[in-house]
C-alpha cells in the first residue's frame, strides 16, 4: 500500500507519455512528479522509463512494474468487494468490454436487473472490437468481455459460448422478406449496408463471400449496428446482424432472416475474462447472471 500513489503516478506518466502532461492530470508540479519517479527508480534499483527527447516511455522493467500494479489493484478491488459482502452490502464497479450488438437491448436489461438487487454496484460499458477487448483484459482495464467471434485469445477464460447465426435485416416490404432463409449470393446481389472490416459479423461475411467467389460492395459501411439496423427503413437495402442484437424488429417494420449456414457459418458470442485472474465479487456475480441469461437465449 505504501507505493500505491507512486504506482498511480507511474501509470499516469506511461499513459500520457510525458512528465508535464501527467503532472497536469495528477495536480502535481512537473518537478515534484519527476522527483517521485526518480525516488522510486532509486529504491527499486532499476530505471523503469526511457527518457526520450519528446517524452517518457516504459522500458521492459517498467512494463513489468505496471503489470504488477494493475494485478494488485485488481486484487484490492476484489478485497473491497469481499469486505462489502461481509457488511451485508454489495458494492463495487464492473467494467465490460463488449461488441456493439449487445448495447441496444441485452446489456441495458441485464445491468438494470443486477442494479435493482445491488444498487451500490456501478458499471462501465465500453464498445470494443475483439482485439481491443483482449488488450483491455490483459491490461486489467476490463473485468469481463462479451464479444462476437473473437480472434485467437489464448489468455481468455470462456464462461459461456452462445452460437449466433448471421441474419439479414430488411424492411417488411423488401422482396427477400418472403423467404425463410437467404443465400449469401442473393443478399449480395441486392443493395446492402455492412459493418466495417474488423468487426466480427463483417469478417464472417467477407471470408464466406471469398469462398463463394463473391464480394461485399456495400452502399453504406458503418461501425454502428444501430445505424445499419435503422437504415433499412429508409432505402430498399439489406443489413446484417446477430439475433441477440435485435428486439421488437417486427413492431418497427423490419424482418430478420437467417443466412444459410452452408454459406455463412455460425459465429460465437463469447463471455469471459482474463485467464488466471480472480474476479472481484461484483464482476463474478454479474458474470454468473449473464451466463444464466445467455443459456436461456440458447434454448
Amino acid at each position: 500500500m505504501r507505493h500505491l500513489r507512486t504506482f498511480q503516478l507511474i501509470e499516469a506518466v506511461a499513459r500520457s507519455g510525458s512528465i508535464r502532461k501527467a503532472a497536469e492530470d495528477t495536480n502535481l508540479t512537473a518537478s515534484a512528479l519527476n522527483r517521485r519517479i526518480n525516488a522510486f527508480e532509486e529504491e527499486f534499483g532499476s530505471p523503469i522509463f526511457e527518457r526520450l527527447p519528446r517524452g517518457m516511455r516504459l522500458n521492459p522493467a517498467g512494463e513489468l512494474v505496471l503489470g504488477y500494479y494493475r494485478k494488485q489493484k485488481s486484487e484490492l478491488q476484489r478485497l473491497h468487494s469481499q469486505v462489502s459482502d461481509l457488511a451485508g452490502r454489495r458494492r463495487g464497479h464492473v467494467t465490460i468490454a463488449c461488441s456493439q450488438a449487445l448495447l441496444p437491448f441485452f446489456l441495458p436489461e441485464q445491468v438494470a436487473r443486477y442494479r435493482s438487487e445491488h444498487p451500490g454496484v456501478t458499471f462501465s460499458i465500453n464498445i470494443r472490437d475483439r482485439e481491443k477487448a483482449e488488450a483491455d483484459l490483459q491490461a486489467f482495464k476490463s473485468d469481463l468481455a462479451l464479444v462476437f467471434e473473437p480472434l485467437q485469445m489464448a489468455d481468455f477464460k470462456c464462461v459461456f459460448d452462445l452460437p449466433q447465426t448471421i441474419n439479414a435485416v430488411m424492411s417488411a416490404d423488401h422482396p427477400l422478406a418472403q423467404k425463410s432463409t437467404l443465400r449469401l449470393r442473393h443478399c449480395l446481389e441486392n443493395m446492402h449496408v455492412a459493418p466495417t472490416p474488423g468487426l466480427g459479423v463483417r469478417d464472417l461475411l467477407d471470408v464466406s463471400a471469398r469462398r463463394l467467389g463473391l464480394e461485399l460492395q456495400p452502399v453504406v459501411e458503418t461501425e454502428s449496428f444501430e445505424l445499419m439496423r435503422h437504415y433499412v427503413l429508409y432505402e430498399k437495402v439489406l443489413g446484417f446482424q446477430i439475433p441477440i442484437g435485435m428486439r421488437n424488429h417486427e413492431r418497427d417494420g423490419m424482418v430478420m432472416r437467417p443466412l444459410a449456414i452452408t454459406d455463412v457459418p455460425v459465429g460465437h458470442l463469447l463471455l469471459g475474462y482474463l485467464r488466471g485472474r480472480t474476479l472481484p465479487v461484483a464482476a463474478a456475480r454479474f458474470a454468473q447472471q449473464l451466463s444464466s441469461r445467455l443459456e436461456k437465449e440458447a434454448e
